[in-house]
């Protein structure tokens, strides 16, 4: 499965295919890499906090955080697809997402797989 909704401005994107599988149908894998990785940490802002805490009350989604982690996902892939093309990648497999709590107002999130060049 190609991770198509990367929605940087970045060029970056246009250079490499990502998925969350160990292969690429169609494609075979010449070469592995290694490991690439990218992440970002990001901390809480006062006004999405009330704002959530409001929300709370109600129900509903929190949608100042998943703003905050949709950009916070682009960034950390971002960083892992510039890792692989500058280690000679042209595909990244097996792209997993991880979340971390960094203190109590922070959060890691990390963006990471496998660089191969496939043909």
């Amino acid at each position: 499965m190609v991770i198509a909704s990367i929605s940087r401005e970045s060029v970056v994107m246009d250079k490499i295919t990502l998925t969350n599988i160990e292969t690429i149908p169609g494609k075979t894998i010449v070469s592995h890499l290694g490991l690439v990785q990218g992440n970002t940490v990001r901390a809480k802002h006062v006004g999405r906090d009330f704002m959530a805490g409001l929300k709370n009350l109600v129900g509903g989604e929190l949608v100042g955080y998943t703003e905050l982690l949709q950009e916070s996902r682009e960034q950390a892939v971002e960083r892992m697809t510039e890792q692989a093309i500058a280690i000679g990648a042209n595909a990244v497999i097996n792209v997993r997402f991880s979340t971390s709590s960094v203190t109590s107002g922070a959060a890691e999130l990390f963006a990471y797989g496998t660089a191969v060049v496939v043909e």
